[in-house]
């Protein structure tokens, strides 16, 4: 399917021409949000996304489909006897988004990244793994720096990892859980031989001939277990001694929630002040039983409207059902500084998969998690462009979120379909970032970012905001920069620290003291955005190191 080489090469001086220009900004504007286009073109479709600490956004595609539009710079090209459509690829399929002067440089993966799955590591560096073909047992390491690359490990995986999902867990390891035809985990770095650990509840939640059980949602519990959720339940697992501890209910209903009947799934934030710390998760979206099949029939279910809460941490746990203002399918779930959820980007009815999903959902929905039901969720203005199969978003540190990808074909494919292949990069900027908000937003002006901070700890910031100050509304957040993929973020994990003490120095200046985590079962040691909210309305972030 490779054009002419000609052709390839006057694409190719096209793109070097216009590669890596920031875009004229187009503006849209409601009261629940603006829209931004901030690059017609990255060259790239977003398959995968991950912002690092230098604010910059690693975002990369499949290998295996031909040509992208973008050249790698230099006369640089991949050679791999492997690929299953270029054997020599002189065109970048990852690339480095630089948030602040809006710009894009290529980068060079050296082997299919197709629906793998990643976490930053306590160095800061993106620690990323598995794919198709001959990147399925890959390991691969992006550091970040002004020009770096992606380095690669060779078969650094125990077994094959396609569809699988990542967490750091609190030693500093990641865990890396299930993928295609895996029902088991391993751990990178390995520190024993026998690195591969069999767990059944992956094979009993995989519907045969359909799945529904990839990419399971897994979050890190605060009693130091993984909450592992596939298909529609979830389960407990100590992974140290290899034990399923807690069997969690299944969702009412039974509809699947996971790949491909694709829904999203987030740890909600976490109270550090409360006296006994609660852990909730929930799951919204999904695909009603059988639409997966009937998709590659041609007929496109609803796709389901509801979400699903649980308190994980209870005793007797159970499901609390709620109902979404419109039904999403391929839906992300982002984390914003001052605790509110964001659901964006998916479909109204169809499941994942090839040119099986319909009716692009264009409008987010904010969710309030502290609201009662009923009040919870809050439409928000709707983009122009549909972001199906293979979108991705991921929160920032000045509170924007960056949205990109769609590509629901084999290829690219950008003329005579219904939803061409998606190049563009926006920023959804959330109500709280509107002028109006300007006097009560925080400006933390101590410590500098990149700061180092240390468990148990009581610790300082400073603050300019130059309106009325509610000391009982003003608190700090620590996000941690999440791996996007296929929509669910992984590693997602915000933490409420309140504050302790509110000091007034004037000049529109106060000290907030507030306590660290106490535990890397609560926080694993790492780079966090911290920020300081105040009536709902987030500063920027500074990076953190917790440790």
């Amino acid at each position: 399917m490779s054009a002419p080489l000609t052709f390839i090469f006057s694409i190719l001086l096209l793109q070097l021409l216009f590669a890596s220009q920031p875009c004229h900004r187009i503006l849209t504007s409601a009261d629940g949000g603006s829209w931004e286009l901030l690059q017609e073109s990255i060259g790239v479709s977003a398959m995968h996304m991950q912002l690092l600490r230098n604010d910059r956004v690693i975002v990369f595609d499949r290998t295996d489909f031909g040509p992208s539009n973008l050249p790698l710079p230099k006369g640089k090209c991949r050679n791999d006897p492997n690929d299953v459509a270029l054997k020599v690829d002189c065109t970048a399929h990852s690339v480095e988004y630089d948030v602040m002067k809006n710009k894009f440089r290529a980068l060079m993966v050296q082997s299919d990244v197709w629906c793998s799955s990643g976490a930053v590591m306590p160095d800061g560096n993106l620690v990323q793994t598995g794919g198709f073909n001959d990147g399925e047992r890959r390991i691969r390491v992006f550091s970040p720096c002004g020009n770096c690359d992606w380095q690669e490990i060779p078969n650094g995986l125990e077994v094959k990892r396609w569809y699988a999902t990542n967490h750091i867990l609190p030693d500093g390891r990641q865990i890396i859980v299930g993928g295609r035809g895996q029902f088991n985990y391993e751990f990178i770095p390995k520190d024993i031989t026998a690195n591969k650990f069999n767990l059944s509840f992956l094979s009993e939640t995989n519907d045969k001939g359909i799945e529904n059980n990839l990419y399971p949602f897994v979050f890190l519990n605060v009693d130091g277990n993984l909450f592992i959720f596939a298909n529609n339940r979830a389960i407990s697992l100590d992974y140290v001694n290899n034990k399923v501890v807690k069997t969690y209910p299944t969702i009412p209903g039974g509809d699947p929630r996971s790949y491909p009947s694709t829904g999203s799934a987030i740890l909600l934030p976490l109270n550090l002040k409360a006296t006994t710390i609660q852990a909730e998760v929930l799951v919204c979206g999904g695909a009603p039983k059988g639409s997966y099949l009937k998709s590659l029939k041609g007929t496109f279910v609803e796709a389901l409207d509801t979400c699903a809460r649980i308190t994980i941490t209870d005793p007797n746990p159970q499901w609390v059902m709620e109902t979404m203002p419109m039904a999403r399918v391929m839906g992300d779930m982002i984390l914003l500084p001052n605790g509110n959820v964001l659901l964006i980007n998916g479909a109204g009815s169809g499941t994942a998969g090839w040119e099986q999903g319909r009716d692009p959902v264009l409008t987010p929905v904010l969710y309030r998690p502290n609201n009662d039901v009923g009040t919870r969720f809050e439409t928000q203005n709707p983009t122009t462009i549909p972001r199906m199969y293979h979108s991705t978003a991921g929160l920032l540190r000045d509170g924007r979120v960056l949205v990109a990808g769609s590509n629901p074909h084999a290829f690219y494919n950008f003329t005579g379909v219904l939803f061409p292949t998606e190049l563009s990069l926006e920023a959804f900027s959330p109500a709280y970032l509107d002028a109006e908000n300007d006097n009560l937003r925080p400006t933390i002006i101590a410590p500098k970012s990149m700061s180092g901070i240390n468990y148990r700890k009581r610790t300082m910031v400073q603050v300019v905001i130059t309106g009325e100050v509610d000391a009982n509304l003003l608190f700090v957040t620590m996000v941690a920069p999440a791996f996007n993929t296929h929509s669910f973020s992984q590693n997602q994990r915000l933490l409420v620290l309140g504050n302790d003490k509110v000091t007034a120095l004037g000049s529109s200046t106060y000290n907030i003291d507030f306590t660290t985590p106490r535990t890397g079962n609560l926080a694993p040691a790492g780079f966090y955005l911290l920020f300081v909210v105040h009536q709902d309305i987030p500063s920027k972030a500074i990076w953190v190191k917790l440790h």
